[in-house]
């Protein structure tokens, strides 16, 4: 069993629900991007953002994000010392490897976007000084897609901060069933302990990019963002960025498969999670047959022809 098989099975001891979840966001982690779980409360959106910073010895720090936050309760603060007669900066929950922002449509825009260059450079500006955050580091947000009251929308460029957006949905009766019996968060979550290290987890993030990608595969990320900004139900397409994810996540998604190669199902399989949030539709409200961005992201994917 590799070191990756181990920390999926470590993760599932706790996490019951929808196993394919569990994949998705080891492949954000690999490939160094950071996922936006979209959904219902009560479904383990925060248990599988835990589980998964408790099976790496990283430091785990969680942000409950409110309305009344500010910037510096992110990012942290510059303090008078009056011991040492000096200014010492205090860091926020924002320097740990993995960051858990519970709510994050909950906060105002401007602590949203003192996640942004976090989240894009891997560092914060504070009081004219950049100070760098310790890798691994990894943003998993959590936000309810239906109660809106006192929410603020995440604007296109936070969205395409995020390499996917992941919904959870019910689990299975079986395994809501098992949920039941074993009841995870209370008897499995504080026995779990950590599978691999940070340095290990670095050395696995740097195979990513030597992945190899035959052109024709490259040609067809190109096909697929390229369709989008021609699509008649399409206002603004994936961008080169958004292009770069897919590749990014489809190499991830291979090195999780334990091969050095790229293959077709690498791309297609991540198509939905990494573009749909991407993309804005022309109609504000969906119509009635449901075109939605996974629905033309599908159709996309139906008439575009993946190489053999």
């Amino acid at each position: 069993m590799s070191r990756l098989d181990d920390l999926r099975a470590n993760i599932r001891k706790v996490f019951l629900g929808n196993q394919s979840a569990v994949d998705k966001l080891l492949v954000c982690l690999l490939a160094r991007g950071h996922v936006l779980i979209e959904d219902v409360p009560g479904v383990g959106k925060t248990l599988l953002a835990t589980a998964l910073a408790r099976s790496l010895d990283c430091h785990l720090s969680r942000i409950q994000l409110t309305p009344d936050m500010l910037p510096s309760d992110v990012l942290g603060v510059t303090v008078w010392d009056q011991n040492k007669s000096q200014f010492t900066f205090k860091p926020g929950p924002i320097f740990a490897n993995i960051v858990l922002a519970d709510e994050i449509n909950r906060t105002t825009p401007r602590t949203q976007s003192a996640l942004l260059e976090a989240m894009n450079e891997g560092q914060v500006s504070i009081d004219g000084q950049t100070r760098k955050l310790p890798p691994p580091f990894l943003v998993v947000a959590t936000q309810n897609p239906y109660e809106f009251e006192g929410t603020y929308f995440l604007p296109e460029s936070q969205l395409d901060r995020f390499l996917m957006r992941l919904t959870l949905g019910y689990p299975s009766p079986q395994d809501e069933a098992r949920i039941l019996e074993v009841d995870p968060l209370r008897t499995q979550l504080g026995k779990l302990q950590p599978v691999m290290s940070a340095a290990e987890l670095v050395a696995l993030q740097e195979q990513v990019p030597k992945i190899k990608v035959d052109p024709a595969l490259r040609d067809y990320v190109v096909r697929i963002a390229a369709a989008t900004r021609r699509h008649e139900q399409i206002r603004i397409g994936v961008s080169t960025r958004g292009a770069l994810a897919l590749l990014q996540a489809a190499q991830a998604t291979a090195l999780l498969a334990e091969r050095a190669y790229l293959v077709p199902e690498d791309i297609t399989s991540n198509v939905i999670s990494v573009c749909t949030h991407r993309v804005v539709t022309r109609a504000l409200i969906q119509d009635q047959e449901g075109l939605t961005p996974p629905r033309i992201m599908q159709q996309i994917l139906e008439s575009e022809p993946s190489p053999v």
